[in-house]
């Protein structure tokens, strides 16, 4: 595995082949002689950013241990429409049982990591690092935030667990910006970062105030992310959040702040067009 890939949860893959194979591969079961070996290719319908044969490689390994990949293109690399992505060979029943749960997770992962790239080239010029959210699929996380590395993209917090971001409820709960920090900070956690969201210029200059690592400027105007940032001169990281598309994240990139999380990389990514050609070895 390269420096992009990580493992599937083995929970995911088995759940995958559980739901697609059932208590078996029926069609192939009756057509296909069980000594006979195969061999295919899966192929790029379209341009894109690879991202999953590691992980069609372990579904393969569940299915059968004597099917083998040869990856022909690397994790992050772009791919030309009807290019040769990797070869698959081994039994012909277990290539056709594997097929579509691999490609689901190949066809899923380089889409993010396709679109992700969009996004990333778009800015590439500019000060700004494209992150993640937290808003994909239930169970793919660990997955599809790989994938947005994959893309030239960067992660934020993994989950709840691993970072300090203080938003509007949190601040609502605890009677306002100051007061919010303060019990954060009273925690006593360290070794957190710790990040808080405004949503107003005025908010932002309390925030800068108690001076926390980072503040999160939502759904603000590109106008008053340009005053944010000229008032901040550098004193907290800054990132941009909300209205974030591929019209919009120039303009927010040439405001100067520091990131960009963008939901839509994993919750509004489509599925790369990916295809997998099977015959007898």
């Amino acid at each position: 595995m390269n420096e992009h890939s990580q493992p599937a949860p083995m929970d995911l893959i088995t759940m995958a082949l559980a739901e697609d194979i059932g208590s078996g591969d029926t069609t192939t079961a009756l057509l296909i002689d069980p000594q006979q070996a195969g061999r295919g290719v899966i192929i790029a319908r379209q341009d894109l950013v690879c991202c999953g044969l590691d992980v069609a490689a372990e579904v393969y390994a569940r299915v059968h241990a004597d099917v083998s990949i040869h990856r022909l293109t690397n994790e992050g690399e772009r791919v030309s429409s009807g290019s040769t992505m990797a070869e698959v060979q081994g039994p012909f029943h277990a290539l056709l049982t594997g097929e579509r749960a691999a490609l689901n997770f190949l066809q899923r992962l380089s889409g993010i990591a396709t679109l992700t790239r969009t996004f990333a080239d778009v800015i590439s010029h500019t000060r700004a690092t494209l992150l993640d959210t937290r808003k994909t699929t239930p169970g793919w996380r660990v997955l599809e935030k790989m994938a947005v590395r994959c893309g030239g993209g960067a992660n934020h917090r993994m989950g709840l667990f691993d970072a300090i971001l203080i938003k509007e409820n949190h601040i609502a709960a605890c009677g306002g910006i100051k007061p919010a920090l303060e019990k954060t900070r009273a925690g006593g956690r360290t070794d957190m970062k710790i990040e808080i969201e405004v949503r107003s210029l005025d908010e932002f200059q309390q925030a800068l105030d108690c001076r926390p690592d980072m503040i999160l400027l939502d759904n603000m105007s590109c106008d008053d992310m340009r005053k944010a940032v000229a008032l901040n001169a550098g004193r907290v990281l800054l990132e941009a959040s909300g209205n974030v598309n591929r019209e919009t994240i120039a303009d927010i990139a040439a405001t100067g702040v520091d990131y960009i999380s963008v939901g839509a990389l994993t919750h509004s990514a489509p599925a790369a067009d990916v295809s997998m050609l099977i015959e007898p070895a």
